[in-house]
C-alpha cells in the first residue's frame, strides 16, 4: 500500500459524486441489488473508488444472496482496516480503506472457506480495475 491519502471533506466533496461522498466519506450503504458489481465475474482487481488503493482481487468474490458485491479476503492484510460500528442498533464490524480511510462496507463472520468471512462492500466504494492493466493510484 502507498502512503496515506488524506484530504478535508470540502476537497473530497470536489472529487467525489454526491452518492460516492454519501456511501465513502459518510459511511453510507446503497440499496441492495443496485449496485454495479454484484452479478460481475470479469477477473481484475477492485479498487478504492477514492484513491486507487488495491482492495480485492475478483478470485476472491463470491455470489453471497445478500444484494452486495462479497469477497472472502482483502487482496492483502494493510489494505484494509477494521473498525466496531455501533450504528442502526448493531454492533458490526466495518471496512475502511487503510490509505484513505473511506468506508467501504463490513464484514461478516458467515462467509465461504476458506476464510469464513464475508466482505460485503458497496459497488460505488469500488472501481474495477480489468487484469493486466496497471492500478491508477491517485497522488494528488
Amino acid at each position: 500500500m502507498a502512503g496515506k491519502f488524506l484530504l478535508s471533506d470540502e476537497e473530497w466533496r470536489k472529487r467525489l459524486s454526491p452518492e460516492e461522498h454519501r456511501v465513502l466519506r459518510r459511511a453510507g450503504t446503497e440499496p441492495p441489488w443496485e449496485g454495479c458489481f454484484v452479478g460481475t465475474k470479469e477477473p481484475g482487481t477492485y479498487v478504492c473508488a477514492a484513491c486507487g488503493n488495491p482492495l480485492f482481487k475478483s478470485g476472491e468474490k463470491f455470489e453471497s444472496g445478500t444484494g452486495w458485491p462479497s469477497f472472502t479476503q482483502p487482496i492483502s492484510q494493510d489494505a484494509v482496516t477494521e473498525h466496531e460500528d455501533r450504528s442502526h442498533g448493531m454492533i458490526r464490524t466495518e471496512v475502511r480503506c487503510a490509505r484513505c480511510e473511506s468506508h467501504l462496507g463490513h464484514v461478516f463472520p458467515d462467509g465461504p472457506p476458506p476464510t469464513g468471512l464475508r466482505y460485503c462492500m458497496n459497488s460505488v466504494a469500488m472501481k474495477h480495475v480489468p487484469q493486466g492493466q496497471p492500478i491508477p493510484l491517485v497522488t494528488e
